[in-house]
């Protein structure tokens, strides 16, 4: 029988995954998405603790869980909480260990998923700590992309928009050195990605290069992840200056190879016009749909020792 090494595993980090887990994951994955599920949450409590902001993860979370027969407990904001009286994270995290069998958490501050993992008796998925990491996207988002272009490696792929804040690049970029694959870092000198990210792609032998034009990409590349401005980050004057240096249109794609792919972790903003949504590039509706079979995965890999299979 395969051993399942996701068994209570805490996903706080990309690099928490190791290669022969992501194709558990993408095995089972496609499994749910043909309506052949062999696993289940059934009797499980899953807490969902978004204490920051959420539509796509928190929905598709929640889907994946009531799917496959497992019960919703959480928040959608921190109002109400006892961390408004003055209760740490910590603690927080530690006392709905206990009423949970998993729990999912988003926060504003980076390094709460670690906390909460360090708090609590139970596995923790980060679902987003601040501008640090998003490992559950960046699953979904190469499950999409091995799903239109058949296979990861030997790809070239542009990420565009903002790469410092952008925690959803930072996930991806580490799941990358898992894989043979090219980056073209496309940002405004503002917002490229981070020194402490690059160090770790140079580790992980992961070829990249620094650009400030998109069109100069679009002809050498088989994946074009576009990002938003990540507004909220940042002050209101410096976000003025670059919100509207990387908009993709079908005009800017002409020169783009036939097989290309367009992804975004949405939501998105005006970096991507609607007139792209015809092309037959686009493919970020179908990445976010793949949210679902994706997460459903994870939760009952963590959750159920025996596969099934």
């Amino acid at each position: 029988m395969a051993v399942n090494s996701l068994y209570k595993k805490s996903i706080v980090s990309a690099k928490d995954l190791s290669l022969e887990e992501w194709r558990l994951i993408v095995s089972t994955a496609q499994r749910f998405k043909a309506g052949k599920p062999t696993l289940s949450l059934k009797d499980k409590v899953i807490a969902h603790c978004f204490f920051e902001s959420s539509t796509r993860t928190r929905l598709s979370f929640e889907a994946a869980t009531l799917r496959l027969g497992g019960k919703v407990i959480g928040f959608t904001n921190s109002d109400d909480l006892s961390t408004q009286k003055g209760e740490t994270l910590y603690d927080t995290m530690r006392v709905i260990a206990g009423y949970s069998d998993l729990i999912v958490i988003r926060h504003p501050l980076e390094g709460a998923a670690a906390l909460s993992k360090e708090a609590a008796s139970c596995p923790v998925i980060n679902a987003g700590d601040g501008a640090n990491q998003h490992p559950t996207q960046a699953l979904l988002d190469l499950f999409a992309i091995q799903e239109c272009q058949k296979d990861i490696n030997g790809l070239s792929i542009a990420l565009v928009g903002d790469l410092k804040y952008g925690r959803t690049i930072h996930s991806f970029t580490e799941l990358c050195s898992l894989f043979d694959v090219r980056l073209y870092l496309v940002s405004p000198e503002t917002l490229a990605l981070p020194e402490s990210v690059c160090d770790i792609m140079k580790k992980r032998g992961i070829r990249f290069s620094f650009h400030q034009s998109l069109e100069d990409v679009i002809p050498k590349v088989d994946v074009l992840y576009m990002t938003r401005i990540q507004q909220e980050r940042f002050s209101r004057s410096e976000y003025q200056l670059v919100r509207d240096q990387f908009i993709l249109t079908p005009g800017v794609l002409l020169k783009a190879k036939p097989h290309l792919k367009i992804l975004h972790p949405l939501p998105r903003v005006n970096e991507i016009s609607k007139e792209v949504d015809e092309t037959p590039y686009a493919y970020y509706f179908e990445q976010a749909a793949n949210a679902v079979p994706v997460r459903q995965a994870l939760l009952s890999l963590i959750l159920n020792e025996n596969l099934g299979i």
